[in-house]
């Protein structure tokens, strides 16, 4: 046996992740695949929305479970590693106008006045009446608003 699956990750007889990372990248690409058949075939954008955010949701669930006493204190929850990748993904979006994201920014506005210092000079888009947080470009434009 070459490889065995302990507490769902796949480690190899090297004592390595690699299989298992193998295996979500081609987990994610029949995702992605899924999930173009379905618009495709005419899926609502909503319902396309709900089942992303659903197996998502599960699996951030599952990443938490797994550091229960598998990682040392000092390591950041998963929720900061996503914030903080959101965060630099998001300036990445501001600082290159060639960013294949940049079209969903909305554009910059000139602000009077000083209170605080904002991350961003851009202005802030109306968030949608039922918001979930699964836009990712109005989450990080109200993200350190008050």
């Amino acid at each position: 046996m070459s490889s065995l699956c302990i507490l769902g990750v796949i480690v190899n007889d090297k004592l390595t992740a690699a299989d298992h990372i193998t295996m979500l990248l081609s987990s994610c690409s029949r995702m992605l695949h899924a999930m173009r058949g379905l618009r495709a075939r005419g899926t609502p954008t909503t319902s396309l929305h709900d089942i992303f955010h659903a197996t998502v949701a599960a699996d951030r669930a599952r990443l938490d479970s797994m550091r229960l006493g598998y990682c040392s204190d000092d390591q950041p929850a998963v929720a900061d590693l996503f914030s903080t990748a959101d965060d630099e993904l998001f300036h990445r979006v501001k600082s290159n106008s060639n960013h294949v994201l940049q079209l969903y920014l909305p554009g910059t506005t000139d602000i009077p006045y000083h209170l605080r210092t904002r991350c961003h000079r851009m202005t802030l888009i109306n968030k949608p009446k039922h918001f979930n947080d699964t836009d990712f470009v109005i989450r990080l434009l109200y993200k350190h608003s008050y």
